[in-house]
């Protein structure tokens, strides 16, 4: 809450005339006394200097040690047992008797004829004469001329400039800037919408701040600051300048001299006798002896008794036992154990350290003005103009000095006449005056 500002107020001084005329009928009434000097009524608006006494009120805050109780998880494994029926099958094995029909072989030897006809070819060779005509190749060498030109290689060294781009390292400096910084908790307060609220109170000792005499508050609804105070975890920076060195490779560019083998080629011409061969072909006449071979076909009787096995179906009853399963389910009861984990809640005790906002109304002294009417004489001439006098004189309340005023008449208090009554001004109300809440 602002505090009044207690600023020193001069008292107002107004005078109200009426500027001299050179007139011998005024307008304004004028009363005469005793002695037959002529007064001029005035009416002046004087301001009072009061003081009064407002509280203000400040707030101090402070941190007290308060005990709480926490609870943390504490996990315990324990074992438990779970009773379940389970269905165990049993099987037993009977044997009934079953009566069936099987058809068994009988294999019985037989001799089947299988004689056969075998033929037998006989071959006979025999030799005829054969003329024919073959065309036997003459082979001759002969000679001849040729000529072809001949490119014979020269090789010649010559030097080509190549340039090539070699990347060398540099090494320099950057400086970088780290933030090192952490996170710090902070206090911060909030206010609402509203400065104050209502909120409840319990009972508890306050002092009075009208007289600092410490009293018993009751329990309930009191008009409280509307603060909200919350710890926020605020970063801290802290910035750091490391050099850290950094390789960069820097591109130039290199020629140097390469040697290159040049080939060009010279052309000569080559004269020289080629030996080539003809052929021509002459017919003979040759006799040769053709063999040939004749086949004659010869048939043989093979008598061949072959033995056969031969197989009989014979039918006959069978009785035989067969085994058969039957399943019974029989019922059981088991018991299982399972490990469980169970959390449980420890408490534990902590002190944390609570902010709280202590009221305290502390008196302040502030003046103001509360305005009054005078009605003040002023002696005028025969013509209704004020007398002049060389001492003015000021009126003041409370001692406050005002600047005296130049060409002003002498104001004195009116006596009142039983003959005349002058018209009293009605003095306003509507003035302002500040009104001292001792609640603020």
């Amino acid at each position: 809450m602002k505090a009044f500002k207690c600023v020193p107020l001069l008292v107002l001084f107004t005078i109200v005339g009426t500027a001299s005329a050179q007139v011998c009928c005024p307008d304004v009434a004028c009363m005469t006394c005793e002695i037959g000097q002529a007064y001029k009524l005035v009416y002046q608006t004087v301001y009072d200097q009061k003081q009064a006494t407002c509280y203000r009120v400040e707030y101090q805050k402070t941190c007290e040690q308060r005990q709480e109780t926490r609870y943390r998880p504490v996990w315990e494994t324990e074992i438990r047992e779970s009773r379940y029926t389970v269905r165990r099958p049993v099987i037993e094995t009977s044997y009934r008797d079953e009566c069936y029909t099987v058809s068994r072989p009988v294999w019985e030897t037989q001799l089947r004829d299988c004689s056969y006809d075998r033929v037998r070819y006989v071959q006979e060779t025999a030799a005829r004469e054969e003329r024919y005509t073959v065309m036997r190749p003459v082979w001759e060498t002969k000679m001849r001329q040729e000529c072809k030109i001949a490119r014979r290689p020269v090789y010649e060294t010559a030097y080509r400039t190549e340039y090539c781009t070699q990347m060398q390292p540099v090494t320099t400096c950057k400086t970088v800037y780290v933030d090192q910084g952490c996170y710090v908790p902070q206090v911060v307060q909030e206010r609402g919408c509203f400065k104050n609220r209502l909120a409840w109170q319990g009972p508890s000792y306050a002092a009075d701040p009208s007289n600092c005499v410490v009293r018993y508050q009751k329990p309930g609804l009191y008009w409280v600051p509307n603060i909200k105070t919350t710890v926020q975890q605020v970063w801290r920076p802290n910035v750091i300048a490391q050099q850290i060195p950094q390789t960069t490779y820097v591109s130039r560019t290199v020629a140097k001299q390469i040697p290159v083998q040049v080939c060009r080629y010279r052309e000569e011409r080559v004269y020289r006798q080629v030996p080539y061969k003809t052929c021509r072909m002459v017919p003979e006449v040759c006799v040769r002896k053709v063999p040939y071979t004749t086949c004659r076909r010869v048939v043989e009787r093979v008598e061949r008794k072959v033995p056969v096995q031969v197989c009989r179906i014979v039918t006959e009853q069978v009785n035989r036992k067969v085994p058969v399963q039957t399943c019974r389910m029989v019922c059981e009861e088991r018991v299982q154990k399972t490990p469980v984990q169970v959390c449980r809640m420890q408490p534990y005790q902590v002190t944390v350290s609570v902010p709280r906002c202590i009221e305290k109304r502390v008196p302040v002294t502030y003046n103001y003005l509360v305005p009054r009417v005078v009605c003040c004489r002023i002696p005028v001439d025969p013509c209704g103009n004020p007398i002049e006098t060389a001492v003015p004189t000021t009126v003041t309340a409370n001692k406050v000095p005002t600047a005296p005023i130049e060409e002003q008449p002498v104001l004195r208090p009116l006596k009142p006449l039983e003959s005349e009554t002058p018209k009293q001004p009605v003095p306003q109300k509507d003035v302002y005056a500040p009104r001292v809440n001792p609640s603020i």
